[in-house]
């Protein structure tokens, strides 16, 4: 109730200062870098020498991004100007630096590339909020970009949209939905996927599926499964006769319920819908990652992400003084001391506030460290591109931003 009035009242989501309740012990930044999870897909993509091949591995690794936000219903953190993240996985092969580099509207930039400079990964989201009475739906906007330097190819796409329901009353849960393409600037294919929405009954709950075109347009081969468990491949006329003989049980289904169109499920469909139908001569992609057993009790985060926040000693002498793991609020609330937590978020924005009201009255402009503005060099969009040296660990003149 007091968040809808706030809404009403403020007009924006973002500029809303959130109970600490609502968050888990991760900045936004972190929760980026989970795209990385299932690193080996770019791996893979780099070994094959069919483009199509590549192509799945890509699709496979733009489905995989979303997949830790399954169960996710803590907020990560709204990083403060200025405020960067590095995470450096030699087991994985990459390094990763993330850097905030606005906050009004909020902005995250990311630059990764392969330890054996193997791939370049990039991007810039700027997520849109809109409350809904009942739910709240983050649009991502900004770019990522894949780059195989060995095949002298690139890769754009953008995130679906996500929705979490129910954060006023009810049990939470989330679901994914929208178009995604992914385009190679080389070869001039495509694959073009669909998040379903749930739909009254549950039926299309985290299901994806789309085709991968040849620069002609024509499928090539089909791509099925949920964002919350596996993708598969298929023969694209395989893949429609499957649809179309699904179809009509369904269309039967439907017609025998009166309902509207427009109901916005309350309840999230049981886990019975939780299973992919494989159909036959399909190829397995990609499969999530199983998440250790006590999850449930650690914000369902996966190994992965349990492992973001780690701070051992020897870093203290590398990380900047801006490193995430740093912020006093996000250890507090992993520490389970709330009432610290609390204190201390709300200290760093009103910290926040200060900084930017003076810069407001001096002819002082915000400048960002380790990322420029500028063109996106395989599609002309706006993007937030790495200017270099943050490995240099050069860490002169950073804002006191803690």
């Amino acid at each position: 109730w007091l968040l809808s009035q706030s809404i009403c009242i403020l007009g924006e989501l973002s500029k809303i200062a959130m109970p600490v309740l609502f968050n888990e012990p991760l900045s936004f930044l972190q929760r980026l870098t989970e795209y990385m999870e299932h690193m080996y897909l770019i791996h893979q993509a780099n070994t094959s020498t069919d483009s199509i091949q590549r192509m799945k591995c890509v699709a496979a690794f733009a489905v995989s991004a979303v997949a830790s936000q399954w169960e996710r219903t803590g907020k990560p953190f709204n990083p403060l100007l200025g405020e960067t993240y590095e995470l450096i996985r030699e087991d994985l092969g990459f390094r990763w630096v993330s850097e905030q580099v606005s906050h009004h509207p909020p902005v995250s930039a990311f630059h990764a590339e392969g330890l054996k400079d193997d791939f370049l990964f990039h991007g810039s989201i700027y997520p849109k909020l809109k409350f809904w009475g009942k739910s709240v739906e983050a649009e991502p906007r900004g770019i990522i970009t894949l780059e195989l330097p060995k095949h002298n190819e690139a890769y754009t796409w953008t995130n679906p949209t996500c929705c979490v329901h129910n954060i006023i009353v009810g049990q939470l849960w989330i679901e994914q939905y929208g178009n995604v393409e992914v385009i190679n600037h080389k070869t001039g294919e495509r694959c073009a996927l669909t998040f379903k929405s749930c739909g009254i009954f549950g039926k299309e709950l985290h299901k994806v599926e789309g085709y991968i075109l040849d620069k002609s347009k024509k499928k090539i081969c089909a791509i099925y499964g949920k964002w919350t468990e596996c993708l598969y491949t298929v023969d694209p006329a395989t893949f429609d006769l499957h649809k179309k003989a699904d179809k009509k049980p369904a269309e039967e289904k439907k017609g025998s319920k009166q309902s509207s169109v427009d109901e916005e499920p309350e309840e999230m469909p049981p886990p019975e819908a939780e299973t992919v139908q494989v159909i036959p001569g399909s190829e397995l992609v990609w499969r999530i990652s199983p998440r250790p057993d006590n999850s449930a009790q650690y914000y369902a985060f996966s190994t992965f992400a349990m492992q973001l926040n780690e701070l051992e000693e020897d870093m203290k002498e590398s990380l900047p003084t801006t490193d995430c793991r740093l912020r006093p609020d996000i250890r507090a609330l992993e520490n389970g001391d709330i009432d610290s937590a609390s204190a201390e978020k709300k200290r760093l924005e009103e910290k926040q506030r200060v900084a930017r009201k003076n810069r407001s009255k001096s002819s002082e402009d915000w400048k960002t460290r380790w990322f420029n503005q500028g063109a996106n060099p395989h599609n002309g969009g706006q993007d937030w591109l790495y200017c270099g040296g943050y490995w240099s660990r050069n860490y002169s003149q950073l804002p006191d931003i803690y």
